[in-house]
């Protein structure tokens, strides 16, 4: 090996830390070649130092490298497949529809889509269309390699190509930049990449969606454009799970189920509120009753705070300044200006600040079911789950900081507990650190990002990164339900704060006699009633266990004779504080079955002449065939014991 050879090895360090030596420069494909057959036709791209590259690129230094394959167990391979999806879109639409002009189209999660400017809208036909030319270009096995070009160079092509969107947005780019432009056999899109080294490698396991419109930059101002959204995967057995998870999500969908079982209903004269039906309420009521079992038996005093407050607290604590465009706003004869509360936390300040705090009296866990009202745009709202009009089961803990462990600890307890009775036993849990707009200094988020780390720490729970996604004033852990269907929820949230109890001026006398300020501890459990009431009804289907279900049973009769009997039953049943109805109508039993079984009733209690005679009743479940036959006394036993709030167990 010459001298000019030695000087130009360079060390490359393998995921599972072996290393190999080459002369530089080195591609990473190269790399993947040398280190076997299997893995240079499995190659996608390269993570180099972390960072995700093209296959092609060139290594110049010793790095740490990973070759990224379908196999690898990271997000970006989905990533990696979407974003080269939606070019293999783009170059599929400009080759059946030339005079259509493209924008951007981005990686989204679970697909991908892509804007377009043209005349004539897209159809049905036209995804059906698309999507086999798609399928077309993967076949060729398309080179994908990366240009760099010059500012002017660039404009002066996609102008001169038509393009002026894309002309426009590299004229807002700075002077010297360099261009980044990937080549698609002879189709080219400006991008930053990365890109698969050919459209082979994209497979067939994509599908497109949908069309929908969309606004240039997003501002309803400028042209209006196309959107296709498509599902990207890596092979087709998990592309047909996608859809068989959103057909399964679809039946499930809160909307359709809350008309069909006669819970609530939204509509445009109260934009964001909910008008809940009798049967939707007390699903609402039971969900309440049981938090405030909970709360009580863990220490929680309930308050009640108001719903207009001066606009002065709210600057105080800085939501005014981080939170004023979601909050609506009325001046009164004074001309006072009042913000219809969008969260509780200063109000609850103001009643621990009623009178004097002593370190004996800490901690002070204060609990509200808040009723809440944000500003959210009209497109953002979802049924239930997305409104303005809303009941936060809203708590904070007073304490001191060495409290902050056994109080986080007693807090997520309770949480998984609630959880679990709620039939979700598979929680992830994320710590978001401080975010790029907040409120107070860093030394102050040094420790309260410290101490919440040691805190989960010590109550034992996995966690993963969610940087920059702490509340302005803290950082907080997030707590993600994952449903029946595999989706996730973000519902409880715990934040430390010791920001707000200083801008309001909150204290308590320590041991040494001198005032200190608590450290507050914002944490829900369920996040909304509305938006969780929502996600219970998508995870059950709207098959309720009994505990929760409005009505837990109905009673029908096979024929007129048995009216007398079904009345009984039905006062029995009451009386025993089951929530049953009774159906006596004059039509057939299948037809009635069959109609309370649509509307999800757990239990269908039928009763004719024979059961009257023999003081039983005839239990039907829903889903079963099965049918038990069991004394009135013993059915309503029976019951009871299935319905107890699991608070009460």
């Amino acid at each position: 090996m010459s001298e000019a050879d030695i000087n130009n090895l360079i060390k490359i360090t393998l995921p599972d830390g072996s290393e190999r030596e080459f002369n530089a420069p080195i591609t990473a494909a190269m790399i993947a070649a040398d280190i076997g057959p299997g893995l240079e036709k499995a190659a996608l791209a390269v993570k180099i130092d972390g960072r995700l590259l093209d296959l092609s690129t060139t290594i110049e230094n010793s790095a740490s490298i990973e070759i990224v394959t379908l196999n690898s167990d990271d997000d970006t391979v989905y990533d990696l497949i979407r974003h080269d999806a939606a070019h293999v879109m783009a170059e599929a639409v400009q080759e059946l529809f030339p005079n259509t002009q493209i924008t951007f189209g981005p990686a989204i999660e679970n697909g991908f889509y892509y804007d377009f400017v043209r005349e004539t809208p897209f159809t049905s036909h036209d995804l059906e269309k698309i999507e086999t030319r798609m399928k077309e270009i993967v076949k060729r096995d398309e080179i994908i390699s990366r240009e760099i070009w010059k500012k002017n160079e660039a404009i002066e092509f996609f102008t001169s190509a038509g393009e002026i969107y894309k002309a426009e947005h590299i004229g807002t780019l700075p002077e010297n930049i360099e261009i980044s432009v990937y080549r698609q056999g002879d189709w080219l899109d400006l991008c930053t990449g990365p890109h698969l080294p050919s459209t082979a490698k994209l497979g067939s396991a994509f599908k497109l969606m949908k069309v929908s419109g969309a606004y240039w930059r997003g501002d309803p101002t400028k042209q209006q454009l196309q959107r296709i959204y498509g599902t990207a995967w890596r092979n087709t057995k998990e592309l047909k799970a996608y859809l068989t998870r959103l057909e399964e999500a679809e039946k499930r969908d809160h909307r359709r189920l809350g008309r069909e079982m006669d819970l609530f209903h939204v509509q445009e004269e109260a934009v964001g509120s909910v008008f809940w039906h009798p049967k939707g309420w007390t699903l609402y009521r039971i969900c309440e009753q049981y938090m405030r079992e909970r709360l009580e038996n863990s220490g929680y005093s309930e308050v009640k705070t108001p719903q207009l407050v001066d606009r002065g607290l709210w600057e105080k604590s800085g939501h005014w300044e981080k939170f004023r465009e979601n909050m609506f706003t009325i001046n009164d004869d004074d001309d006072r200006v009042l913000a219809v509360k969008p969260m509780n936390c200063p109000c609850h300040v103001q009643i621990y600040k009623q009178g004097t705090t002593s370190y004996r009296d800490l901690p002070i866990r204060m609990a509200e079911f808040g009723s809440c009202h944000r500003y959210e745009p009209s497109g953002a709202l979802h049924g239930i789950m997305r409104v303005r009009a809303f009941t936060q089961d809203d708590a904070h803990i007073f304490c001191t900081e060495d409290q902050i462990v056994s109080e986080t600890k007693s807090f997520c307890d309770l949480l998984l507990l609630i959880y679990r009775d709620f039939g979700f036993t598979d929680v992830q849990v994320k710590f978001a650190d401080r975010p790029e707009i907040r409120a107070g200094d860093d030394v102050t988020w040094d420790r309260a990002e410290q101490a919440l780390i040691k805190a989960t720490d010590n109550a034992g729970l996995d966690y993963s990164s969610n940087p920059g996604e702490g509340a302005f004033y803290g950082p907080k852990l997030e707590f993600i339900l994952k449903d029946t269907i595999g989706r996730e929820w973000q519902c409880g949230t715990l934040q430390v704060d010791f920001v707000l109890p200083e801008r309001l001026d909150a204290s308590y006398i320590g041991e040494d006699g001198n005032k200190h300020r608590p450290v507050m501890l914002h944490r829900a459990i369920l996040g909304s009633f509305e938006r969780f009431i929502g996600i219970l009804i998508e995870h059950y289907a709207g098959r309720f266990p009994l505990w929760l279900s409005p009505v837990q049973a109905v009673i029908t009769t096979i024929t007129n004779d048995a009216d007398e009997y079904a009345k009984k039953v039905e006062e029995a049943c009451i009386e025993a504080g089951l929530r049953v109805i009774k159906d006596t109508r004059s039509e057939k039993i299948n037809y009635k079955i069959r109609e309370h079984s649509l509307a999800h009733v757990p239990v269908i209690i039928v009763v004719g002449q024979r059961e009257a005679e023999s003081e039983t009743v005839n239990i039907r479940r829903l889903g079963s065939k099965d049918q038990e036959i069991l004394a009135l006394t013993d059915a309503v036993s029976q019951l009871i014991d299935e319905g107890r709030s699991p608070s009460v167990r």
